[in-house]
């Protein structure tokens, strides 16, 4: 088992990534972040924390009673990947990678095992 710090190199080791961070979804609070470059770690984990909520809010108005496993946003040159821990899903993973190097199959495969190993 892995703690935040030793679980961020790992998330900068998929191809393609930009920058990660770890965050509380009651807080919006960052409990540790790696890269990032032009991205605002700080502020993309506050409002993802905001489409967590919203995701789990519209989830429950619908009866859907299930289990994020993660969400996929798709900009023009950069995929992000949302994923709860399974541990604490009061917890997610950020991810930001670069859509011209990254594999998003692979990235998918990769961040749900770093995520299992994870302990916080």
């Amino acid at each position: 088992m892995a703690n935040a710090k030793e679980t961020l190199p790992k998330l900068m080791d998929i191809d393609g990534c930009l920058g990660a961070c770890i965050v509380d979804s009651n807080s919006g609070m960052m409990l540790g972040a790696t890269g990032g470059g032009p991205i605002s770690l700080e502020v993309a984990a506050a409002g993802n924390t905001e489409v967590v909520r919203s995701k789990r809010k519209t989830m429950k108005a619908l009866g859907i009673a299930d289990q994020i496993e993660d969400m996929l946003i798709t900009l023009g040159k950069q995929y992000h990947l949302i994923r709860p821990l399974s541990s604490n899903d009061a917890l997610f993973i950020y991810v930001v990678l670069d859509k011209s190097r990254a594999n998003l199959a692979m990235a998918r495969h990769q961040l749900t095992a770093i995520e299992k190993d994870l302990t916080v």
